[in-house]
């Protein structure tokens, strides 16, 4: 019996795109996707750049059918999850167990944000409508309901590992035959919450981020979404089109070091990484192409680098930080992420760390610079680590 889970479809948006293929553009033109605050209003505005979706709610209501008034966390999960159910391509998905598991951190806060300016100002104002869907898990029920999955719906939410980890339980499901194909990942929307709490720990770059570099000083937040479909070996035998790839290994540690910065020597990371190679059967070597968390704070860089210098060194596979693209996506990365791995594997693509210049003094570790196609990538590991020290570390692999 083939216990494999395939990746059948993908569905992406970013600050860099709308849809897979204009992300696929983006990074051949090395095309960030930061610029100033336009979609909150904000102190930050003009002092701090973001990575925003270039449609705003209006926009993205027209494209998914949602009214206008919808959190926007639950826009942009509708429009990648969307994309990706389309792309798979599921013949008589009516009669198979399907599954929506999706991951976000700040639910409906965008629109409770909106109530409080009213109720504070006069606690007999406000709509109460903005409220209504603030928590994470009615994100989830709004798109599944879209999507007609009733089978089995539920939310992670463990910071920025959030949706990789989504990813993983969904395979879970597939592995122990509870479900036939599951909608994975996850969405964020930027809030005034995330910007101005982020600003708070001082981790946010007043210029646009650079991952992995000497003289980084912290990273940019982004929005987006991204959605992988997953299937068992049993319905990939039915697809006429071709699959992605196949999650080959995934494993979720947890080092408990701190609320929110990850472990000096990199214990937590490191545990992730070698957990997933373990999964799949593979060795370091095997790795062509490693996707980093790299989210350009100073604690988060090193260490990710010290975890890759313990399992890798000497022989360091190309590696990079798309959010130098997309910016920090928090609960969206992993699953945005996952589908540029799972690219990456299909075209053969090496994506640079943009703006990087100067290799940390204490590792000497050198990301890609350069956007490369037409590589030879077997397997890819994309790392998601959050707050608390709960990292996840993904592997996808060519059939």
């Amino acid at each position: 019996m083939d216990s494999s889970v395939y990746v059948a479809g993908i569905g992406v948006i970013s600050a860099i795109g709308n849809h897979v293929a204009e992300h696929l553009g983006a990074f051949e033109q090395e095309e960030a996707g930061m610029g100033d605050i336009t979609l909150l209003e904000s102190i930050h505005q003009k002092k701090l750049p973001v990575a925003e979706v270039k449609l705003d709610n209006l926009q993205l209501a027209a494209l998914t059918g949602l009214p206008a008034d919808s959190s926007r966390t639950a826009l942009l999960s509708l429009a990648a999850a969307r994309e990706a159910l389309t792309d798979a391509d599921i013949p008589h998905l009516e009669v198979l167990r399907t599954g929506f598991v999706s991951a976000n951190t700040v639910g409906g806060m965008d629109r409770s944000e909106l109530f409080f300016i009213d109720f504070l100002e006069n606690n007999a104002r406000g709509k109460l409508k903005n409220v209504y869907d603030h928590e994470c898990g009615s994100m989830t029920e709004l798109v599944a309901d879209q999507l007609g999955i009733t089978d089995l719906m539920t939310t992670i939410s463990t910071a920025c590992s959030s949706s990789a980890n989504a990813i993983c339980y969904a395979a879970r499901l597939i592995k122990n035959d509870v479900l036939d194909v599951v909608i994975a990942g996850g969405a964020d929307a930027l809030t005034k919450f995330t910007l101005n709490g982020f600003n708070t720990l001082m981790i946010l770059d007043p210029a646009f981020c650079k991952p992995f570099d000497e003289n980084r000083a912290g990273l940019n937040l982004g929005e987006g979404a991204g959605y992988l479909v997953l299937v068992s070996g049993k319905v990939a035998k039915l697809l006429k089109k071709s699959l992605y790839g196949k999650l080959s290994g995934y494993n979720n540690s947890n080092d408990a070091y701190h609320q929110t910065a990850s472990s000096p020597d990199g214990m937590g990371s490191y545990l992730a990484m070698n957990g997933a190679l373990e999964k799949s059967g593979l060795m370091p070597g095997d790795i062509a192409y490693i996707n980093l968390h790299g989210t350009g704070t100073p604690n988060n860089d090193s260490a990710e680098g010290a975890a890759i210098k313990r399992l890798f060194d000497p022989n360091y596979p190309p590696m990079s930080s798309t959010k130098s693209f997309t910016g920090h996506t928090l609960g969206a990365s992993g699953g945005i992420e996952a589908v540029f791995s799972v690219l990456a594997i299909k075209h053969g693509l090496i994506y640079p760390s943009l703006r990087f210049q100067t290799p940390m003094n204490s590792l000497q570790l050198e990301p890609a610079k350069k956007f490369l196609k037409g590589q030879t990538i077997n397997h890819v590991m994309s790392n998601s680590f959050g707050f608390g020290g709960n990292c996840t570390s993904l592997i996808f692999s060519v059939i």
